[in-house]
């Protein structure tokens, strides 16, 4: 039988009620001919609850044991997900990420997969039982617990997935899917029947939060189709596969908003060679990840250099900055927590001229100042104040007139073929 991995969310798994509804849906996928593979988030709030009691302690928990003590809210959303199953006459099984064989980096709070040996799963499937996997969660290679960052249940599904040769992965949350815009900001924003894994990419990496940024670089790397849908309706929803030739015809496929970044300027930097290598080592050795970069005209053999980091590594970055600062001949450096990163994504922006010009024309109709730009290929970002963000964002989505483009995107490509053959 073909393999069927699905992932729930903590919304999905809240309660008792919410558990037995998704096992009714786990074992409906049962008897539709699939062998079923889920994870589990923990139940909504209890990784929250969890790090409040751990900082209740200390401002700063041991990794170790902080690990070791998030990854208990999988544990038991996942026996309890299989309680509820077994009550439904379905035999099931549960297992931890380590004993599901999830090898990870030896680096808690964000350890990255480096392997999945699925042998005690393969077996269980072999008895007809359904496995349920505990997300978020691995072993390292020190044979120590690690968790792999927020969203991380996501990256747990499609890494089982590709490691099964599943036939797709179902991603369920509280949305029914990829939409041209966050709908709470645009009430016109159109869910997408079918968006590429670059787009996805981009999206994800510009602030949209349907999936963690890991889980879909994991799904373009090993060629996994993910459905992402509402565990709260049983209406399609947005399937994330390769790109064809379809997608390319429709210029834009959403524009997205980010206000979880921070940007940093180091100030009358020295115009020499090895100054930029300087900066960036530090910040990298910190851990820090960095977005947008912007250095300024030189004037007299002095510039600054502007860029983004998330807001949650300021902390991690301000012990080093005055040091970094001294180091490289700077006049002085300052933070500004205030700014949002608007974001227009599509595979087809890449062979259609002016698309930059419509989006800053947007923009300046809004009277929204630009203050950085970066971009690539599918996607234009704007670095705005954070209170011009969500007028930024309704103003492009009118300009591009995304929700019609991606009604006539789904009406044109009719039947997809990159969906599974009977998949809803």
């Amino acid at each position: 039988m073909a393999i069927l991995v699905q992932k729930y969310g903590g919304s999905s798994v809240a309660d008792a009620g919410r558990i037995r509804a998704v096992a009714g849906r786990v074992v409906a996928a049962k008897r539709a001919g699939f062998d079923v593979v889920v994870v589990a988030s923990a139940m909504g709030g209890t990784t929250d609850e969890l790090l409040a009691a751990a900082h209740d302690l200390t401002p700063i928990p041991n990794p170790r044991e902080l690990d070791l003590l998030l990854t208990a809210g999988e544990r038991i959303a996942m026996s309890l997900l299989a309680v509820a199953i077994n009550d439904a006459g379905y035999p099931a099984a549960s297992y931890t990420g380590s004993q599901a064989g999830i090898i990870t980096t030896t680096e808690h709070g964000k350890a990255k997969i480096i392997d999945i040996r699925p042998g005690r799963i393969l077996e269980a499937l072999g008895q007809d039982r359904i496995v349920i996997v505990a997300g978020f969660q691995g072993v390292s290679t020190g044979y120590d617990v690690t968790t792999l960052g927020r969203g991380g249940s996501d990256t747990t599904a499609v890494a089982l997935a590709a490691a099964l040769g599943a036939d797709h992965c179902e991603i369920y949350t509280d949305v029914e899917g990829v939409y041209t815009a966050d709908p709470r900001i645009v009430r016109n924003a159109r869910k997408l029947h079918a968006i590429s894994w670059e787009e996805m990419l981009e999206l994800a990496a510009s602030g949209a939060k349907v999936l963690q940024l890991r889980s879909v670089e994991y799904a373009r790397r090993h060629g996994v189709r993910v459905h992402v849908r509402s565990s709260f309706t049983d209406a399609p929803g947005t399937w994330i596969v390769e790109e064809d030739e379809r997608m390319e015809e429709a210029v834009i496929s959403g524009v997205a908003c980010d206000q979880g970044e921070a940007k940093v300027t180091i100030e009358d930097v020295p115009d020499r060679p090895g100054v930029a290598a300087a900066i960036f080592r530090v910040v990298a050795d910190e851990g820090v990840g960095v977005d947008t970069i912007v250095q300024n005209v030189s004037h007299d053999g002095r510039t600054d250099v502007s860029f983004t980091v998330p807001k949650a590594d300021l902390a991690r970055l301000a012990p080093i900055m005055d040091g970094l600062v001294s180091r490289i001949g700077a006049r002085g450096h300052s933070t500004d927590g205030e700014i949002a990163k608007v974001s227009l994504i599509g595979a087809g922006m890449k062979s259609h001229p002016g698309v930059a010009a419509d989006m800053f024309e947007a923009l300046a109709g809004e009277g929204v100042n630009i203050e950085m730009i970066s971009t690539s290929s599918i996607r234009i970002s704007c670095v705005v104040r954070a209170e011009d963000a969500e007028r930024a964002v309704r103003a492009v989505h009118a300009r591009f007139d995304i929700a019609e483009e991606a009604l006539a995107r789904d009406e044109h490509t009719g039947e997809t073929p990159v969906v599974p053959e009977g998949a809803a």
